[in-house]
C-alpha cells in the first residue's frame, strides 16, 4: 500500500498547471554501508493528477494498493537540499499499481449503452418535464 502524503502544483510543457500527488510507501529498514547500523526510511514518488487543489487536499491520507519501485533511467544531476551537494543519479522511484490495467480491461461502452433513448427525451426527464 502507498499513502498520499502531499501534493504540489506543477507546470506542464505547454505552460498549463496541474497538481501532482506525493505518495509514500511503507516503512523499510535499511542497513548503512558505512556504519552497519539500521535506519528506517520510506520510498516516495510523485504521480500526476487531473484533480484541483481542493480535491488534492482532501485526498491526503488516502491509501492505494500498489508499491513504489526503483527504476533505472538516464543519469541526471540532483541537489541534496540539506547540504547543497550535487550528485548524479541514474534511478528514480515510480508508483506501480498492484494490478495494472490492461488495454483489454478498458471498456469501450458509452453512456448510451446503458440509458435508453426514450429515457433521455426531455418529456421523460423528471426534473425538466412539464
Amino acid at each position: 500500500m502507498v499513502r498520499i502524503i502531499n501534493y504540489n502544483e506543477r507546470e506542464s510543457e505547454d505552460g498549463s498547471t496541474f497538481f501532482a500527488l506525493t505518495i509514500q510507501g511503507g516503512v523499510e529498514l535499511l542497513q548503512s554501508k558505512s556504519t552497519g547500523n539500521f535506519y528506517a526510511t520510506a520510498k516516495k514518488a510523485s504521480i500526476s493528477s487531473t484533480f484541483d487543489k481542493e480535491t488534492c487536499e482532501a485526498l491526503i491520507g488516502t491509501e492505494m494498493p500498489g508499491k513504489i519501485v526503483k527504476k533505472e533511467c538516464e543519469p541526471y544531476s540532483y541537489t541534496i537540499k540539506e547540504t547543497g551537494e550535487i550528485i548524479e543519479l541514474s534511478h528514480r522511484y515510480e508508483y506501480e499499481p498492484e494490478t495494472p490495467s490492461k488495454k483489454d480491461d478498458i471498456s469501450e461502452s458509452t453512456i448510451d449503452d446503458f440509458v435508453s433513448s426514450e429515457a433521455i427525451k426531455e418529456e421523460n426527464h423528471p426534473l425538466i418535464a412539464g
